[in-house]
């Protein structure tokens, strides 16, 4: 039995697939999804369609990301913004055009039940973004923090490693789990190209959407499984290098 943290996905279920045979997923494997599982790549609705089938024979977790915020905002009540929109959004909406609105209504109600962070029984956190509370993700005076929130990961960063867990500089939202896994902010925009570790937080957005790989990561041993670059599987698009 393993866990797998997968990184964000932004509509490439070319990408998701190849990556979960090269990690050789079984049914007793248990997933967990950081979000971002639209927007970007022309295949958002039908990878909704697919992690709704997979959990009929995987045991995952499926936290909710910014993007998937917007999207379930629109299959709501038909609600847009630019920033959606010039995010990826354009092209999510026409990845609907086939799918019929039974199926809508069921991408909606599998949205609204994700998950806004989970704790496993080891005490590590997994959520899209990051927190700001001392005391935790469960004490956030804003939901939005948890999907938007990029201070958690640049202070990890900035961390020196020598500073260990037990001393009064080590910061208090590190303190609170033994591990941390995020998405949200690519690693490509620190010209890494898997999954990067600063201090006790992992960062599993390899840029999938842009011009890296979707990956995930075994929790335990700390093992990489990667797809192709995205946009290679994709060749006629731009996804979000615009």
């Amino acid at each position: 039995m393993r866990t797998l943290v997968v990184g964000d996905i932004h509509g490439g279920l070319k990408a998701l697939v190849q990556l979960l045979e090269r990690a050789n997923v079984a049914p007793e494997d248990t997933l967990v999804f950081v979000g971002d599982y639209v927007d970007g790549w022309s295949e958002s609705s039908f990878v909704l369609r697919y992690l709704i089938e997979l959990s009929n024979t995987n045991n995952c977790i499926f936290i909710k990301g910014n993007h998937d915020v917007w999207c379930e905002r629109w299959l709501k009540d038909g609600s847009t913004n630019d920033t959606w929109l010039y995010h990826g959004g354009k092209e999510t909406i026409a990845s609907y055009t086939t799918i019929s609105d039974d199926e809508k209504q069921l991408h909606l109600k599998f949205l609204r039940s994700m998950k806004l962070y989970h704790i496993d029984d080891k005490n590590r956190l997994f959520v899209h973004a990051g927190f700001v509370s001392m005391h935790g993700p469960h004490r956030e005076y804003s939901e939005t923090n948890l999907y938007y929130d990029r201070t958690l990961w640049e202070m990890a960063l900035t961390m020196d490693k020598r500073i260990q867990m037990d001393s009064i500089l080590y910061p208090k939202r590190l303190k609170l789990f033994n591990e941390i896994y995020i998405g949200h902010t690519p690693t490509i925009h620190f010209d890494s190209f898997k999954p990067m570790n600063a201090i006790n937080v992992w960062n599993v957005d390899t840029g999938a959407c842009f011009y890296g790989k979707l990956s995930c990561l075994d929790v335990d041993t700390k093992e990489i499984f990667q797809s192709d670059v995205v946009q290679s599987l994709y060749p006629y698009e731009k996804g979000r290098n615009k």
